[in-house]
């Protein structure tokens, strides 16, 4: 996946979480954005519930504002009364102001102790914002770090993958290239089994597209396979038995089982190993 296409996808997670924010909190604004490689800023690229254009694009400084403070700290900021608060700089006062805004939190997505994001949330009255809208900002916050490290994960194995050793390789490297293929399997697997527990549907697409990445490849033709085949399929790879998939998966064994059977029909295969190989084989399956 190309860096235009992954900065695509990652500023979607951060609208997603947006939305969930608005949604869980009632906030009336929520706008937010990511830090810009290599600079010590972030840009304000996704916004819902605006009125004005005053935010759009705008660039937040490292330990100026009220976002830039979050950005420099790395946890959680807020101000009752933006325009007159003394917790802050006040570099960004006139888009702020044009826009309405009084009562605003910031929270930073953290990634391995690095700040990749910031998420806003405002009123446009001047009364504290409570711990229940600080918890549920932190919590989308939180749904995006996630979302971040799972992807960064699935390129990083999918990468080990494919700069793995093709001829002349010592066993050493032989050995070392096979860790990370099963690494990359318990990921997928993981990945997985994950993504139907999230509700939010932008997330959880992501975590799919983070799971494409460690199996791309197209099914053969004539062959469509349910997600769930494909979620059952890729526990069975990843080494677990019908019972240990059934409780990863949050399925009865019996279903389990009915899924692994209607997949191993429709893949042409006799046993479990056959039916892994050739979903394997079809780009279904790292």
């Amino acid at each position: 996946m190309g860096a235009d296409t992954t900065g695509a996808v990652d500023t979607a997670v951060i609208r997603g979480a947006l939305l969930r924010l608005r949604r869980t909190t009632g906030l009336p604004v929520a706008f937010g954005g990511l830090v810009e490689a290599g600079r010590p800023r972030m840009r304000i690229t996704e916004l819902t519930g605006t009125r004005t254009p005053a935010l759009s694009a705008l660039a937040v400084t490292s330990g100026s504002g009220l976002g830039g403070k979050a950005v420099a700290l790395g946890r959680p900021c807020a101000v009752t009364d933006y325009s007159a608060s003394r917790q802050i700089s006040h570099e960004y006062d006139a888009p702020v102001a044009v826009e309405g805004l009084r009562s605003v939190l910031a929270v930073p997505v953290v990634v391995r102790r690095r700040v990749r994001g910031v998420l806003y949330g405002a009123l446009r009255t001047a009364q504290p914002l409570g711990d229940r809208m600080l918890r549920a900002a932190v919590e989308a916050a939180r749904d995006v770090e996630q979302a971040l490290v799972a992807r960064e994960e699935a390129r990083g194995l999918l990468h080990a993958v494919r700069a793995e050793p093709r001829t002349g390789a010592g066993a050493a490297q032989v050995a070392e290239a096979g860790a990370v293929r099963e690494r990359m399997r318990e990921a997928h697997a993981a990945l997985r089994a994950m993504a139907p527990r999230i509700a939010d549907p932008v997330l959880r697409a992501e975590l799919l597209d983070a799971c494409g990445l460690l199996a791309p490849g197209r099914e053969p033709d004539g062959v469509r396979l349910a997600p769930r085949e494909v979620d059952v399929l890729a526990c069975v790879a990843a080494g677990s038995t019908n019972a240990a998939a059934a409780e990863r998966l949050g399925l009865r064994p019996e279903t389990v089982k009915s899924y692994l059977r209607s997949a191993m029909r429709k893949l042409g295969a006799r046993t479990r190993g056959e039916a892994v190989v050739a979903a394997r084989r079809a780009g279904v399956l790292p």
